[in-house]
């Protein structure tokens, strides 16, 4: 229990474990090759070190604390307010790693991730999305009656898409959904069920019994906590409301209450008016106040432990963990602070569009090249790069090259891919077949199926002895790499005029430049070497270099203008392209 002088002390004065564990550099620690092993190490540390729950010191029975030899459990979390994003995943992937590597190690492991859908709606967002990942505005849906709920738990707010039983059904739905994309095998736990079900009764009860205790451990992190202030927040029985104001608290009663008067809320810049009712709400009919809730959670759920972003490092966490010890007098999880990353060099923004779901992301590369961008150093800031993604892709089929042995790495890249690969893909098969991202953009810019392998074995890329599994796994990518080129508008987003020669009107210079293209190429070049000879070419006939381009434009894409001209032409089978440059086909 904290004293009154704990308590008036600064949160930096007090004895506030840094969550930044993966940036500690302790001498003693084991140095691995992927951050997951060295969370995993210390989570061990914590497991061995677990006491069985003790009386309270005021003398009150305590609630169960967790015993020894219960699954380890890692969590995560989310206000489900509005469209759960790629960013948001973010959480239950590093997760997911560090449970992956405990159950490697024999243990027993449960990943769940709280969906905290009893907090209030406190704004209007810009942008919402459909359960298929489709974003519209907030105007194409009915909200007049999010506005009439502001306030109220995102559980009690009806969705706005008519098909989840509430506005926080619905987006929870996604986050499952998005987790059993990438296959990560999460519990989602309601918030609003922990209360309603009573499983947060008794740690809600000890809390309130403790009101002292918890205003002086608060008061060093929050401004105006003072003797009125009670750490419970009713839901209003006629408005339905969230309100803030307790007026009374009877723990005999059976069962027990607290007494409120449903007065404004602060959200922000505005205010969400009160109703002015006044009423008794049970501890079911509310929610604790966030800095009591989340470690309200590591008991009742057991966290062992937790990952979370550089917000909560510097404000949840220090008073987390001081409530956590000096109020409901349980150890707090392992944490781990994970860097944000970024949308194309932008933050995440749902109201600026600046968003993508893990759906979006699927239909533009494999599960396991996401679920590779994810365990990647979390505390590094990264940039997920919509209009580079072709080498995030690169990465990735180098990192299965390394595991593969078919080239050559440094010792820490040997030892990262060896380590990482297996846990990122369904199973390593060596008889997997990829096509380079770019090369398959190429290939997307033709729906001939037959034509798209078929370039593909020509040039190499598809082996004679493939397995047919290889060979359609391979060809998957072709799609997904349109999606890509479609949704930046790149160089690779054209269609290639293959049936038929586009109509075209050239003067005899340029026919004669055509010509002598068509015969560089016969004879077999590299791409720069092509690149380069388009420019030679249209000089030495007196050509214009632009309107030659655009000649080799028109004639395969009906456009004046595509991809890098020299690349394309060397990647598409040669035949076709000498005979179109000769308008012979």
């Amino acid at each position: 229990m904290s004293s009154n002088d704990d308590a008036s002390e600064s949160p930096a004065d007090r004895d506030v474990e840094s969550p930044y564990t993966l940036q500690r550099e302790d001498s003693d620690d084991t140095r691995h090759a992927f951050w997951a092993d060295t969370v995993a190490d210390r989570v061990e540390e914590r497991v061995a070190d677990r006491r069985e729950a003790t009386e309270g010191t005021s003398g009150e029975e305590r609630p169960a604390s967790k015993d020894p030899d219960e699954p380890i459990v890692v969590k995560g979390g989310i206000s489900p307010s509005g469209v759960p994003h790629l960013g948001n995943v973010n959480e239950i992937m590093r997760g997911y790693y560090v449970a992956t590597v405990l159950r490697e190690r024999g243990h027993d492991v449960r990943q769940v991730f709280t969906a905290d859908d009893r907090d209030p709606l406190r704004g209007l967002p810009r942008t919402l999305c459909d359960l298929e990942g489709t974003l519209v505005d907030l105007g194409e849906v009915d909200a007049g009656a999010l506005g009439r709920n502001l306030g109220a738990p995102y559980t009690d707010i009806p969705d706005p898409f008519g098909c989840c039983d509430s506005y926080g059904d619905h987006f929870s739905t996604i986050i499952q959904d998005s987790a059993d994309a990438l296959d990560v095998p999460i519990e989602l736990v309601s918030n609003t069920e922990l209360y309603e079900n009573g499983d947060l009764e008794d740690v809600t009860r000890f809390v309130l019994e403790n009101q002292d205790r918890a205003r002086e451990v608060l008061a060093a992190y929050q401004d105006k906590v003072d003797e009125d202030y009670v750490p419970f927040n009713p839901i209003c029985a006629e408005c339905g409301k969230v309100t803030e104001t307790v007026t009374g608290v009877d723990l005999d009663a059976e069962p027990p209450i607290v007494e409120y008067e449903c007065t404004d809320m602060d959200a922000g810049d505005q205010t969400i008016n009160g109703c002015g009712h006044e009423g008794t709400a049970t501890l079911r009919e509310g929610k604790m106040p966030w800095r009591f809730e989340w470690p309200a959670q590591w008991q009742v759920l057991g966290v062992d432990f937790e990952p979370f972003g550089k917000d909560h490092a510097e404000g949840s966490w220090p008073s987390g963990q001081d409530v956590a010890r000096n109020v409901l007098e349980i150890e707090p999880p392992v944490p781990m602070v994970y860097e944000w990353f970024t949308l194309d060099g932008e933050p995440f923004s749902s109201s600026a569009g600046n968003v993508i779901l893990v759906s979006d992301v699927l239909e533009l590369l494999e599960p396991e090249v996401l679920r590779y961008f994810f365990a990647k150093d979390p505390s590094k800031a990264r940039d997920f790069s919509i209009e580079r993604l072709d080498q995030l892709v690169d990465e990735f089929d180098r990192l299965e090259a390394i595991y593969f042995d078919e080239i050559d790495a440094s010792e820490d890249e040997t030892a990262f891919a060896k380590r990482v690969y297996p846990l990122v893909v369904e199973e390593p098969r060596e008889e997997r077949v990829r096509l380079p991202y770019t090369f398959a953009a190429v290939l997307g810019m033709t729906d001939d199926p037959d034509l798209r392998e078929e370039i593909a074995r020509r040039e190499g890329h598809i082996p004679d002895d493939a397995p047919e599994w290889a060979i359609e796994g391979a060809l998957e990518r072709v799609e997904q790499a349109r999606n890509w080129a479609r949704r930046t508008e790149n160089e690779f987003d054209y269609e290639l005029k293959r049936a038929e020669i586009p109509d075209h009107e050239f003067d005899e210079a340029t026919e004669d430049a055509l010509a002598d293209l068509a015969d560089f190429i016969e004879a077999g070049h590299e791409p720069e070497e092509i690149q380069g000879e388009i420019y030679e070419t249209a000089r030495r006939h007196d050509v214009d270099v632009g309107e030659f381009f655009s000649a080799g434009y028109r004639l395969f894409f009906d456009d004046s203008q595509g991809p890098k001209l020299g690349s394309f032409l060397a990647k598409v089978d040669r035949e076709f392209v000498v005979a179109r440059l000769r308008r012979e086909r």
